[in-house]
């Protein structure tokens, strides 16, 4: 198989050589043309010499043979009636009418006649031009004629030149065609050292082509689509680095849920344990047990609820319900629920009748989980204010760490990796996603030991 640059001389060789062979047609045909004309044009001032002779001449048969002796031309002059009266070449007393020949009856016509025909007198092809004269008071034709064989062969002798010519242009274009050859492969090897040291992952490989803008901008893309690859490597690794540390927060994840559910679930099978051994259990304490037994599946049902809405949101299948509600409303329904759970903890609400129009299950969970957070991270009071158009939940409780900002809503993360809760760290991120779908977003500021405040905007769930 060739390669590009050995298909590449041969093509441009191919393409040179037809060319050449076409424009050698061509002035082949242009050249003939042109001394079949420059040839006639001679006859022509030739016969114009010998009109200004021809009143002085007498003997016309001398005459024609002293200007083929001077000039190589054939001399023929012809009377009216079309009789041949000198000749130069040949007996005129052999030749035919010549009243019929285009020539003469073209000049009658014309100033000159002119006609490339066989000569059956002297078997050649002849070049013919001929002109109506006075001559003694009467009318002749001279005409004069040269051999085509005598235009060809000057004609060839110049198309040899031309010949040897065009070969020497056929030699210097095949030395600059394998210059270029040079030069391309130089260039190809180039992008494929290029080539290879990417295929070994060496992103810092550099490639240097010379000569040819195509290469270069094939090099420039090459560049290009080098650094988006090096780009996909690094963001490759940061994507392992981030399943690796998601692997381990699951794993974590896993190890609190065993830890947690474990607790509860002994609670329960001691319980239950306990009162199927004592029959004689007194009522109060069977019931004290009972309860136990209900609270502790009540936490169970939660966490699983939990995680249920967790899946929910990681696979999009969040169904957005809107009704109107007053917001005022829905914060003092938030503060009574989690008051039976903080039964010594104090809920301010300072929030007004605004109606808003969106999921209020949704905000409900949003504001359950952001109360429920401010109340165990807390010792004092928790606030929940509406202002700007922004609903904000406050505490003074342990605050959080600068450096935490930016992860308190990624899942599975705690800021107290041994206090779990119950909360298994999905609330604050279940909370961003279910604001996001609210088309709203979390904002936390915080200063740690001093207190935090959750806000967002509820702009767009207001009631137009």
């Amino acid at each position: 198989m060739l390669k590009i640059h050995q298909i590449f001389i041969l093509k441009f060789l191919l393409l040179f050589i037809s060319a050449l062979l076409v424009t050698s047609l061509i002035s082949y045909i242009a050249l003939k043309s042109i001394i079949i004309e420059h040839n006639k044009t001679h006859l022509k001032n030739a016969i114009e010499l010998m009109e200004i002779e021809l009143q002085n001449i007498h003997n016309l048969d001398e005459y024609a043979s002293q200007v083929n002796k001077k000039t190589s031309l054939r001399v023929t002059i012809i009377g009216s009636e079309g009789i041949v009266l000198a000749e130069s070449n040949t007996d005129k007393n052999s030749m035919d009418n010549h009243g019929t020949r285009y020539e003469i009856m073209q000049a009658n016509r014309s100033k000159y006649g002119n006609i490339t025909r066989y000569s059956k007198t002297l078997k050649v092809d002849f070049l013919y031009v001929s002109k109506k004269l006075s001559y003694n008071g009467e009318e002749i034709y001279v005409r004069l004629s040269m051999s085509l064989a005598q235009i060809m062969d000057d004609f060839y002798s110049l198309w040899q030149k031309l010949f040897f010519v065009f070969i020497g242009i056929v030699l210097i274009a095949t030395y600059v065609s394998k210059l270029m050859s040079q030069r391309i492969v130089y260039d190809i090897s180039q992008i494929t050292s290029y080539l290879d040291e990417i295929s070994n992952k060496n992103y810092k490989a550099v490639v240097k082509t010379k000569y040819f803008y195509e290469f270069l901008q094939i090099s420039l893309l090459l560049k290009n689509l080098v650094k988006k690859l090096s780009k996909n490597e690094k963001k490759k690794m940061k994507n392992m680095a981030k399943l690796r540390l998601i692997n381990k927060q699951r794993n974590d994840m896993l190890s609190a849920l065993s830890h947690e559910f474990k607790n509860p679930v002994a609670s329960i099978m001691g319980y239950a344990q306990t009162i199927q051994e004592d029959a004689d259990m007194p009522e109060n304490i069977r019931n004290k047990f009972l309860a136990k037994i209900s609270s502790n599946g009540d936490k169970i049902s939660k966490m699983l609820d939990r995680l249920a809405m967790s899946v929910k949101l990681d696979n999009g299948d969040l169904n957005i319900k809107t009704s109107e509600f007053n917001i005022n409303s829905l914060c003092n329904e938030v503060a009574s629920n989690l008051a039976l759970k903080h039964r010594d903890r104090e809920i301010i609400i300072e929030v007004d009748d605004v109606v808003l129009f969106t999921d209020k299950t949704m905000l409900e969970l949003v504001l359950i989980n952001l109360v429920d957070n401010a109340l165990k991270y807390s010792n004092g009071d928790v606030k929940i204010i509406f202002k700007d158009n922004r609903l904000l939940v406050e505490d003074n409780g342990i605050g959080i760490k600068e450096e935490d900002l930016d992860k308190v809503t990624t899942k599975f993360y705690r800021v107290d990796k041994n206090s779990w809760d119950n909360s298994m760290g999905i609330g604050l991120a279940m909370v961003s996603y279910i604001l996001k779908s609210l088309d709203s977003s979390l904002e936390i500021e915080s200063e740690f030991g001093k207190g935090s405040v959750f806000s967002f905007s509820v702009n767009e769930m207001l009631k137009s």
